[in-house]
């Protein structure tokens, strides 16, 4: 990425993880320089043959990492896995509570066998009464409110991605960093950590909950809510295109109006102030939309982008794929499947000293590394065996 290089170099993450969240932590830390190396049953994590929505899965959030199986049934690979870990800064695992107990990696003997270690468990839930429950996305979505809010309380609906996997997989990395901080001014223990899907969602509703202590209103969901600004709202162009403008300054009101024509909202004495403005949206809005109807969406984008008005097209992911702003430099990756294939990956959305993270990374085959890491963890044993004889 740069001549200094990455900013984790020299960290080494293992990670046991299946699904989204967990994956996505392990991900982010190998695009910022870490070693990540996932392990993985024989048969292999379940997300590599998910097809469907989840097709994307594995090659998205396991980009960038060593693969080595292990069979925890064979002591021996047990005792591979204590020897892994013992080389390692980080832990990552996302099982339910209790499962990795069984294998002799719970997070209490983790820090008893391994105290240096920081272990990261993203769950379900936090501590707490519901801490032994499972949880999904969607699970989360319903029970903290946000599919209220995005629907109505009718037909609620959860958002249109793995938004709370991912955005866990990413308070998974800002508590391993702080973590890691702590270690760098001197601190010799490692942590324990604990991301909870549940709390995450929580988080992104914390705006709503608020709202309701402070001023005792029930908050509105998105569709049914009360708008702030006389025009903010999604309209049809010419064709079939589609398009949002949101007006929401007084000098977009007065632009906006000048541009399009609408010289009988300046002149009218009864929408001075933005208040009256957003009481008069029943009569500003279909005459809005009777000019936007005239004009093709890439005409109205010209024009609202040089009056620097808040605007977008309607778009779907796939038309990502050809945005000019995606496709400037370094705003997607090329990236390498398992089996050879490149995809491409919005980059990580930040920017380091002007350049970017993630281009080039691979997804390894099921197994690729494991016997290039056994003989690392071989060599390493034989060089403390011989630094102990000349001691």
């Amino acid at each position: 990425m740069t001549d200094a290089g990455l900013p984790l170099e020299g960290v080494r993450v293992v990670e046991m993880t299946h699904m989204v969240m967990g994956p996505t932590c392990g991900m982010i830390l190998a695009q910022l320089g870490a070693e990540v190396i996932k392990v993985e049953p024989p048969a292999g994590d379940k997300t590599r043959s998910l097809g469907g929505m989840g097709t994307a899965f594995f090659p998205l959030f396991n980009r960038g990492k060593r693969s080595v199986v292990l069979d925890f049934a064979i002591p021996g690979d047990r005792d591979t896995m204590h020897r892994l870990l013992e080389t390692a800064d980080v832990f990552l695992e996302n099982f339910r509570d209790g499962q990795l107990e069984k294998q002799g990696l719970g997070a209490e003997e983790l820090r008893r066998a391994h105290p240096h270690l920081i272990v990261a468990g993203h769950k379900g839930f936090l501590s707490g009464p519901y801490e032994h429950r499972p949880a999904l996305d969607e699970v989360v979505q319903m029970m903290s409110g946000l599919a209220a809010m995005t629907g109505t309380k009718e037909k609620p609906q959860r958002v249109g991605s793995s938004a709370n996997d991912i955005m866990g997989g990413m308070f998974g990395v800002i508590a391993i960093l702080a973590a890691l901080y702590q270690k760098r001014g001197g601190k010799r223990d490692g942590a324990g950590i604990r991301i909870g899907l549940f709390e995450n969602c929580l988080f992104l509703v914390a705006q709503h909950m608020v709202e309701y202590e402070m001023t005792g209103n029930k908050p509105r969901s998105m569709p049914e809510r009360e708008h702030a600004w006389p025009i903010y709202d999604i309209f049809d162009a010419a064709g079939d295109g589609r398009i949002f403008i949101g007006v929401v300054t007084e000098g977009h009101w007065q632009a906006f109006c000048r541009e399009f024509g609408l010289s009988e909202f300046l002149d009218d004495p009864s929408l001075r102030t933005t208040t009256e403005r957003i009481l008069a949206r029943p009569r500003i809005l279909p005459r809005v939309a009777e000019i936007i109807r005239q004009q093709d969406v890439a005409e109205l984008s010209r024009k609202l982008d040089a009056l620097n008005i808040c605007f977008s097209p309607i778009n779907r992911p796939e038309d990502l794929l050809t945005d000019p702003h995606v496709l400037r430099p370094g705003g997607l990756v090329t990236n390498v499947t398992a089996d050879g294939k490149p995809f491409h990956v919005p980059t990580l959305p930040l920017e380091w000293n002007g350049s970017h993270f993630g281009e080039g990374l691979k997804v390894a085959p099921l197994g690729a590394d494991t016997s290039a890491v056994r003989a690392e963890l071989d060599n390493n044993d034989a060089t403390s065996k011989a630094a102990g004889r000349r001691a």
